[in-house]
């Protein structure tokens, strides 16, 4: 099968809404769709977290993390971790889960190992973002958070589906020059609806799709190109589709000056480690 007919038919299932995500990943969006109750209480909220230890272990380790955990007194229950962190990072985490999960959905161990490289530039770019939105564009820092964790979900959707398609993820570099475009904002979208993701985020992930950046920077795309950019960790499937970074001028280069990249660098540092850390506990 040709890879474009591969891609047509999962932007096609994808389009549907019909997807299936793993156990932990649904306790994950019960979760999400709990905190969009009003009459939730913070004792059934705090229950149904510590129901997927997942999403509990990551919900102890981000209120520990040195960006919320800023008197060094550490917490190890998920109530008084919930409390720390609050509503808004833990919908971003309950989301994080949710689609940290699809990278265990293939049987087969090269797709794993993909997926599991994915997750990783992932967390570094959610991560990146939060700072990049604080220091240079003057974004919603958590937001922009949120929407680093989920700009790959049509890429960890792709990798879930590709056992039924051999040889689509087996290429070289630029082997998977279709999927970037067309296919992976058709796939994306479906996904990041599934997911409830709200439309602002949306168009922000759409803006680091079309990859034009602002001069200055300043909207939630922006952000997420700069901090895209910044990753050390590049995304495998961008390497696939041909668009890997080697010979290229990125654009950072000319939309911050070394000063100040250096200096954004340095004080985040230690914050962007804390972050990462946090996502892949």
């Amino acid at each position: 099968m040709e890879v474009h007919e591969a891609l047509a038919k999962i932007a096609a299932e994808a389009e549907t809404g019909k997807m299936v995500f793993p156990t932990s990943a649904e306790m994950a969006l019960r979760v999400q769709r709990a905190l969009d109750d009003p009459d939730c209480s913070a004792d059934r909220l705090g229950k149904l977290v510590q129901a997927e230890p997942l999403l509990a272990a990551r919900v102890v380790a981000m209120a520990n993390s040195v960006v919320y955990n800023r008197s060094g007194k550490a917490i190890l229950d998920v109530h008084n971790a919930v409390a720390r962190i609050g509503f808004k990072t833990l919908r971003i985490l309950a989301t994080s889960v949710a689609v940290g999960q699809l990278e265990g959905m293939s049987k087969m161990p090269a797709h794993r190992q993909l997926a599991a490289r994915l997750w990783e530039h992932t967390a570094h770019v959610a991560a990146l973002a939060r700072v990049v939105a604080k220091h240079v564009t003057h974004q919603d820092p958590e937001e922009a958070f949120f929407a680093g964790i989920v700009h790959e979900v049509g890429g960890f959707y792709l990798i879930s589906r590709a056992d039924a398609h051999p040889g689509l993820l087996e290429g070289e570099h630029g082997s998977l020059t279709d999927w970037n475009g067309d296919w992976e904002t058709k796939v994306g979208r479906a996904v990041l609806k599934v997911l409830s993701v709200p439309e602002h985020v949306v168009r922000g992930i759409e803006g680091l799709w079309d990859g034009y950046l602002a001069m200055p920077p300043a909207s939630l795309g922006d952000t997420l190109l700069l901090a895209d950019q910044l990753a050390t960790v590049e995304s495998p499937l961008s390497i696939l589709a041909g668009y890997g970074r080697e010979g290229m001028t990125p654009s950072i280069d000319v939309s911050l000056d070394d000063e100040t990249l250096s200096g954004i660098l340095a004080e985040s540092a230690e914050e962007v480690e804390s972050l990462t850390a946090a996502l892949r506990s």
